[in-house]
């Protein structure tokens, strides 16, 4: 079953966000993801959550998007972004 990772961020370090925007490509894509969603500016629809920035990445599996986050290069990348933005993320299964 696929999952989904899904994050909501404000960026307020543009130059410092840079290394973080060159970097991750390449290891989303070496855990089998791939963006369905990059950097879109999100349209509010109902209720009070108004995301700056969205990103939804897509991995084959559960396994995958575990291995992603636990990447020791992604874990030095997302030091990154937690100081040029703030950012929430969740990971969710897709629907069979």
């Amino acid at each position: 079953m696929k999952a989904y990772l899904v994050v909501d961020l404000a960026v307020h370090d543009p130059e410092g966000f840079k290394p973080y925007i060159a970097g991750i490509p390449g290891c989303v894509a070496r855990h089998g993801g791939r963006f369905l969603v990059r950097g879109a500016t999100p349209t509010p629809v109902e209720g009070g959550w108004s995301p700056e920035r969205m990103v939804v990445i897509e991995f084959p599996a559960r396994g995958n998007a575990e291995q992603f986050l636990a990447d020791p290069e992604f874990q030095e990348l997302a030091k990154i972004r937690r100081r040029a933005t703030v950012s929430k993320l969740v990971l969710v299964d897709g629907a069979e």
